[in-house]
């Protein structure tokens, strides 16, 4: 076989594609444009240069392009990690920040081998559609600054730019609409000489490439102890956000991911932006959807170019970026606002069908994420919701039929459903304790015995009538209620 043959069998098949590659790097070239204003917005919320923001978006999208495990999706600097970063940076200073980067980064690492990314199914569809309706309404109130106290020539062109992704697709997909906007719209202004605010007006790009270095702090106990805190809130949110997306990133294309790798790669990407002097990140939703839903990009190389592009446009063609109209952009992100919202889930025909805690859920998390600005608190606070709605509705599934056998000896109790915490708790008021024969049978077998509570409401209903003289028979235990059961009768001390 020869090398080019060998060469063939190992690489994928779209690298011979010539239209997925003009997909992948226009696709490329748009995020590149839309990461520049969002990355120095987020380094003014960290209280950062304007250059940590962008070189942070250009080595997480590079690193994160070959060790990440969800393809297409984007990662840079992000709000949620500027948030968490930014009271580090007020009280302790830059060397400190970059630190708490590199710590952050280790312990996503650690998370992602840990199999932190399994946790991931324990959320919810319903968080999942708060989630991303949350993320529709943040991307749209972030662009609200950018229409308050402009120019009036801001507002035609943001409905221009709009128009333009509109009508644009239905000439030709081969070109990204967004794309198109942003060209026709800059060149109108420059040409027409309108003032209006630009992305130069966001803050100085970076003349050169960004040089690895160690953060200027001392290597003591100290330190660590300082940024512990922030680093492990950065890296929780990181991974929190980064596995949401990729999920959301799976079911748009209808393909599976690796999030225990995607979560390890997000550490490398943090690890290596912090020995570049970068911010951290994590996976950005906005950026992605235009990446994926909007430009239809499917692989490695449209993420790995979006970094790439960031960084020749802000050192090579630095003045040319410096004259795009915000106006451009952020007819950009309101029409990826619009695509990200799921309107199917707010339609009367479907609200008429939904259970009501299925709503009520989406609602919370949409309510938390927007009150607070922060996805992960949403997203926590949704599945707790969830979780509390489902005990309440098993619970009320456990049910207790008693029969008296006609020589009036025995009484045989059913009981059916779900025994855990929640439903065990009442079990012991169902039985007449002082009316019933000698012989009391619980038969179990269209039950199951979840927990140590369910145990414990068994020893005291037998404590209950042993104290009348009465003896019980537990039967029809399926074998991981038997064994738990078995471990725990009579050991749970006081619980009786």
């Amino acid at each position: 076989m020869t090398l080019t043959a060998r060469l063939r069998d190992v690489t994928p098949d779209w690298l011979n594609d010539p239209k997925v590659w003009r997909t992948e790097v226009l696709a490329g070239l748009v995020v590149a444009l839309a990461l520049i204003p969002e990355a120095i917005s987020f380094s003014i919320i960290a209280g950062v240069d304007p250059a940590m923001g962008l070189f942070a978006s250009f080595t997480m999208a590079v690193v994160i392009s070959v060790v990440g495990g969800r393809r297409a999706m984007i990662s840079a600097a992000t709000g949620a990690v500027a948030l968490v970063v930014a009271p580090l940076n007020r009280e302790h200073g830059l060397g400190h920040l970059v630190a708490a980067v590199i710590l952050a980064g280790v312990m996503q690492v650690a998370l992602g081998a840990l199999g932190v990314a399994k946790l991931m199914r324990f959320v919810p569809r319903s968080v999942m559609v708060g989630f991303v309706n949350s993320l529709a309404v943040l991307i749209f109130m972030a662009q609200v600054p950018e229409m308050r106290n402009v120019p009036w020539a801001v507002y035609p062109l943001i409905i221009g730019g709009l128009v333009l992704m509109v009508l644009f697709p239905r000439v030709t997909r081969v070109i990204p609409a967004p794309l198109v906007s942003i060209v026709v719209l800059t060149v109108i202004t420059v040409g027409a000489a309108i003032a209006v605010p630009t992305v130069g007006d966001k803050g100085e790009l970076p003349s050169s490439l960004p040089v690895p270095g160690l953060p200027d702090v001392p290597f003591t106990l100290d330190t660590l102890t300082t940024i512990a805190p922030y680093s492990f809130a950065m890296a929780l949110v990181g991974l929190m956000e980064s596995l949401m997306t990729a999920k959301l990133v799976d079911d748009i294309t209808d393909t599976r991911s690796n999030k225990t790798r995607e979560s390890v790669g997000q550490g490398i990407a943090n690890i290596v932006t912090g020995f570049f002097g970068g911010m951290g990140g994590c996976a950005m939703i906005g950026q992605t959807m235009i990446n994926v839903k909007v430009s239809g990009a499917r692989t490695r190389l449209s993420t790995f170019l979006a970094g790439a592009f960031l960084m020749v446009l802000c050192i090579v063609f630095g003045p040319v970026v410096s004259d795009i109209p915000m106006a451009a952009l952020v007819a950009v992100m309101i029409m990826v606002s619009f695509a990200t919202f799921d309107w199917h889930s707010i339609a009367p025909k479907t609200l008429k069908r939904m259970p009501a805690g299925e709503i009520g859920v989406m609602v919370v998390t949409v309510v938390a994420v927007v009150a607070t600005h922060n996805l992960a608190i949403g997203v926590v606070v949704g599945t707790i919701t969830a979780m509390v709605i489902f005990a309440r509705r098993v619970a009320h599934l456990a049910e207790v039929t008693s029969v008296v056998d006609p020589d009036d000896t025995t009484v045989v109790y059913w009981v059916t459903g779900e025994l855990f915490f929640a439903s065990s708790n009442d079990l012991v008021g169902r039985f007449d304790y002082a009316n019933d024969p000698e012989k009391v049978v619980i038969d179990l077998s269209a039950a199951h015995v979840w927990d140590a509570s369910s145990v414990a409401a068994l020893d005291a209903i037998e404590t209950k009538y042993a104290q009348r003289g009465k003896t019980v028979e537990i039967t029809g235990l399926n074998h991981p209620s038997a064994d738990l059961h078995g471990r725990l009768t009579g050991e749970l001390a006081g619980s009786h």
